[in-house]
Formats: structure tokens, sequence, C-alpha cells
């Protein structure tokens, strides 16, 4: 089963996170953040990976530290559920169309991190909810998942529907690199002989 659960506790943060690789999508996320929930729902449900997230965190500061140490979680829950990657397709790539919008992700379950993040919002904020920590939560999950993660906006006008595309393509993304290959008959899919 490749599954994992983490638990991360700061004086910022308590965080748990799991994961089911070979879900359907369900989802059950409550991080205090409503428009982030609304996120990581989507990053579920499009990458067919069960997750469920509890978080408490310092949302009186503001809401940077919660989606900021979700993302970190959530890489680490990745890592652990994939193990040594013996099987899967490893890249994944999706352009997403939503309406106005359209965002194209292309990633890489390399152990290498890198963030490539070209999305310009048009406005500051989604409601409540700071525009700029779409791309902290991007740069938590690369570095703590080990994922090279490039997410490039084609065009937008909303801001809502750019985070929605980005989420939601990233998620297409990552569901084609973490299924099993079935002509890879659980080789690594690397001639390094590790990831």
């Amino acid at each position: 089963m490749r599954e994992a659960k983490i638990s991360r506790k700061t004086a910022e943060t308590a965080i748990e996170v799991s994961v089911n690789l070979d879900g359907t999508g369900q989802y059950d996320c409550q991080t205090g953040v409503g428009f982030f929930d609304h996120m990581l729902d989507q990053l579920a449900r499009h990458s067919l990976i069960d997750l469920t997230i509890r978080a408490k965190g310092d949302t009186h500061i503001d809401d940077h530290h919660t989606v900021e140490d979700t993302g970190i979680a959530l890489g680490q829950a990745l890592t652990r559920a994939l193990g040594d990657k013996r099987g899967i397709r490893r890249y994944g790539h999706f352009r997403l169309a939503m309406d106005d919008t359209q965002v194209a992700c292309a990633l890489d379950l390399s152990a290498r991190p890198y963030l490539v993040c070209n999305l310009p919002f048009p406005t500051g904020k989604i409601g409540s909810f700071d525009t700029e920590l779409v791309r902290e939560f991007f740069q938590a999950l690369s570095t703590h998942g080990g994922i090279t993660l490039h997410v490039d906006l084609i065009h937008g006008l909303n801001s809502h529907h750019i985070a929605e595309a980005a989420f939601k393509a990233v998620a297409r993304a990552l569901r084609e690199a973490v299924e099993p290959d079935p002509r890879m008959a659980g080789s690594l899919p690397s001639t390094k002989g590790a990831l």
C-alpha cells in the first residue's frame, strides 16, 4: 500500500497529513484557511490521491505559516508514500483550461527539488487569501517532496481561476507521475540506479 502519514508540530503550526497514492481522490482538508482548503480539495480530487489534512496555525497573524507548513508536510508524506519509486512513471505534465485561464504544469519526481512558478496574479487577494501564498505552497511541496515543478500561466484574467487551474494542473501532472507504469515491471525509472 502506497500510503503515508506525517505529523508536524512547530511553535507556529500543528499539522497532520495522510495520503493514499492509490485512492480515488477522496478528501477531507481542514486548515482553517477556507480558500486553501478548496485548493487542497482540488489537488486531491484531480490527482486521485486520497488526502486528509488537519492543520492548526497562527492564522491570527496571517495564513503564511499554515499554508507553507502544510506544503512541507504534504511533500514529506508524498515522499514517504512513494518509497524507492520503483515502477512509477516519474514524469507528469498537463495543460488545464478553466474559463479564461490556461495553466501548464510539468513535473519530475526526481528527488531534485526545483520550482519554476510563473503565476502572475492580477489581484493580491482572493477573498482574504493572499495570492502570493500559492507560490509558497508550491515551493514547500517541491522542496520537501523532492519534485522538480514547473507551473506556468499561459493566459488568465481572474485570480481565483488562475489559482484553481494551477492546483488542478499540478494535480493532473502528479496523478500521471505517481501512477505505476505497467511496462516498468517494478524497475527504477532512472539510469542512475537511485532516485
